[in-house]
């Protein structure tokens, strides 16, 4: 097998490209990219875990793989992109596999929620950047998280998103560029992932993880993470607050490792690839299959 391959698979129709790097016998690690990224952002990162012996999955979740773009809101609530994400382990590595599970961003919500329902199948979580959904919304409700996080309610508008930050034709959005570059992303990254979302019915998609969260079914909060746990948050995310960074050991019940980078934006893994490469290396070392 090549260093690195684009391999795919499918769960209810859905095909998932997945981006794979590493040795076949490799101690496998899970990447789940958020918006408005894909697979390809966690490369950097990928790379050096690989030259440590680790094998990487890092799909282009639903919406984000071509193949893999229902219609509708509610065809993205989090039980789905846990699924997905189960169901690439499940063809990849296989069924009964355990696997180190990484998440940036939204990959990180649907981290915590796959370790909170899912933790036999995952021999660590790291989460960057986003805390565990119940620890948000607190700080959503109560802290100036709220203000912080005005994008999402934006985003619930019908067709307006899509008219400010369509592509027009364009290679990509300007108007997606500049906003990502004013939350720290460098210039060649915000091209980046806004030339991936030129496509509108790719846009609309991306949108779509936002817009499923009121769509949600209102229950009881998640059981706490029992799985080895390290979060890794940066004192320049505009996004993520530091009030709702320090709620998150009330979430874990095993062991737990907060690691802070300082002067780092919220974009970790493009911003901080050897910083991040470190800090994975020490928590998946300790946890080896």
């Amino acid at each position: 097998m090549p260093l690195s391959s684009v391999r795919t698979a499918t769960r209810d129709g859905l095909t998932f490209d997945v981006h794979e790097m590493g040795p076949p016998d490799g101690d496998p690690v899970l990447l789940l990219h958020g918006f408005p990224q894909r697979g390809d952002s966690w490369h950097a990162v990928a790379t050096r875990l690989v030259e440590r012996g680790y094998r990487t999955l890092a799909p282009d979740q639903r919406g984000y793989s071509p193949r893999a773009r229902p219609q509708g809101r509610a065809a993205y609530r989090g039980r789905e992109l846990v699924a997905d994400a189960l169901a690439v382990v499940d063809e990849l590595v296989g069924p009964t596999a355990r696997v180190h599970l990484v998440g940036h961003d939204w990959g990180a919500a649907f981290a915590w929620q796959l370790a909170a329902r899912h933790g036999e199948r995952l021999r660590s979580l790291t989460a960057v950047s986003v805390p565990p959904p119940a620890a948000f919304l607190r700080a959503l409700l109560t802290t100036r998280q709220g203000l912080a996080s005005w994008y999402m309610y934006v985003f619930q508008l019908p067709g307006l998103p899509e008219r400010v930050l369509g592509a027009g034709g364009r290679a990509f959005s300007p108007r997606l560029a500049a906003m990502l570059r004013r939350t720290g992303q460098s210039r060649d990254a915000a091209e980046r992932d806004a030339a991936g979302l030129a496509d509108p019915a790719a846009l609309t998609a991306a949108l779509n993880w936002y817009r499923a969260m009121f769509t949600e079914k209102p229950g009881g909060p998640e059981a706490p993470v029992t799985v080895p746990t390290l979060f890794v948050w940066s004192d320049g995310d505009v996004a993520l607050t530091r009030q709702s960074v320090e709620l998150v050991h009330e979430h874990v019940a095993g062991p737990f490792r907060y690691a802070e980078l300082r002067g780092v934006s919220h974009w970790i893994p493009d911003e901080a690839p050897d910083q991040l490469a470190e800090l994975l290396f020490e928590h998946l070392s300790e946890h080896p299959a």
